[in-house]
């Protein structure tokens, strides 16, 4: 029988049915009784960076650690004949390192009960904003607190150090460098107090078109100008990007900082590495804020990657709370204030751990009219 409109022979049903499984955004194989894969899909092929023909060739304990909960979930969708469904899990692949959070779900296929379906769903970006309001509470209970500083800390140390100035010509030299020591304590807990009080700033930002890659190329040369030689920088960006909203100044402060953090890592490290900044335009992604009936969408991204030691895992979730910091005698302040800038920004930033190094995302929204890309600020649909 020929297809006709509407209609469509035994012939198409595959093709179709492997385009269906294609166009999933989701990764998703296909294991027979011996774990070995037997189909994978396009977003598969992206999640284990391999080619469905590579992973065909081999079983799930070659791409996923034995201890992963992925196992666990498979065997028990074998022995309930149905669906097994696993939240919030980290896998990792031996392939890429590190892990990922995800859900899991596992299904046996009813008419052929000896394969088993996995999908795996990353994690919602609703629950990543989520994270990003614990930060802000946090960040607002250090703007009280700097607040208070301001007015109870600073005034004092002004009067401690006027003093110590006025004692240091009458002591003798070894009181003297005592006196000197006084001055440097006290302009050190100002400039500690002086950082704190950013976090107090509610202004409404003054907002401009700013072209991002202008923005990170002023980062990329004060970056190269203050770190090591061992240290390069590689672009790797899409030139049709419409401008975004911002404050120029600002958004320099943020990818400066995370850049200055990347190159100090690669030092810490030891060795030459290389900081990797990317942008692109990610049109999925668009969600609704906890909390509001807000809808927004986040389709430009900025990533800064470094191949230094990386971020403790233990630290990645907390890592833009104020005080939180890897660096041997840092003030854990400056994440804490970039987390701020794009919170201000209308935006959410991400610590993602690599097989080498780390990965700070910064998403933001893209300005409303902007022809570069269909308006998807405008949509009005869920």
């Amino acid at each position: 029988m020929n297809a006709t409109a509407g209609h469509q022979t035994a012939g198409d049903e595959q093709p179709l049915a492997r385009a269906v499984v294609d166009a999933l955004p989701n990764p998703l194989i296909v294991l027979d009784e011996d774990e070995r894969i037997r189909l994978a899909n396009v977003a598969a092929e992206d999640y284990f960076q391999a080619s469905s023909n590579v992973l065909l060739r081999h079983r799930l304990p070659d791409l996923v650690p034995f201890s992963s909960p992925v196992f666990a979930a498979v065997a028990q969708a074998r022995a309930l004949s149905g669906v097994v469904n696993e939240y919030s899990v980290a896998v990792g692949t031996p392939r890429l390192g590190g892990e990922r959070l995800v859900d899991i779900q596992a299904a046996v296929m009813t008419e052929h009960p000896r394969f088993v379906i996995v999908m795996l769903l990353e994690r919602s970006m609703a629950l990543k904003i989520d994270r990003q309001l614990t930060s802000r509470g946090a960040a607002r209970s250090v703007s009280g607190m700097a607040t208070m500083l301001a007015h109870e800390i600073k005034n004092p140390l002004a009067g401690i150090r006027g003093a110590a100035q006025l004692l240091e010509p009458a002591l003798g030299s070894e009181d003297r460098a005592l006196a000197r020591l006084i001055c440097d304590e006290t302009d050190r807990i100002r400039d500690l107090v002086d950082q704190m009080e950013v976090f107090s700033d509610e202004r409404p930002l003054d907002k401009k078109p700013v072209n991002i890659h202008a923005v990170l190329e002023r980062v990329k040369q004060l970056t190269l100008a203050s770190a090591g030689l061992g240290v390069s920088v590689r672009e790797d960006y899409d030139p049709s990007l419409p401008p975004v909203l911002g404050n120029k100044d600002q958004l320099v402060q943020v990818f400066l900082n995370l850049a200055k953090n990347a190159a100090e890592a690669i030092e810490q490290g030891g060795e030459a590495g290389e900081i990797h900044i990317t942008t692109a335009f990610r049109p999925g992604i668009r969600l609704t804020v906890p909390g509001t009936s807000e809808r927004i969408t986040l389709p430009f991204e900025v990533c800064v990657h470094d191949t230094g030691p990386g971020v403790p895992e233990e630290l990645r979730p907390n890592i833009f709370d104020p005080f939180v910091t890897t660096k041997p005698g840092g003030k854990g302040l400056g994440l804490a204030l970039v987390a701020k800038i794009v919170r201000d920004h209308g935006g959410i930033i991400e610590c993602l751990g690599r097989e080498r190094g780390t990965t700070f995302r910064v998403l933001l929204p893209m300005m409303r009219g902007a022809s570069a890309t269909p308006d998807f600020e405008g949509d009005s649909h869920p």
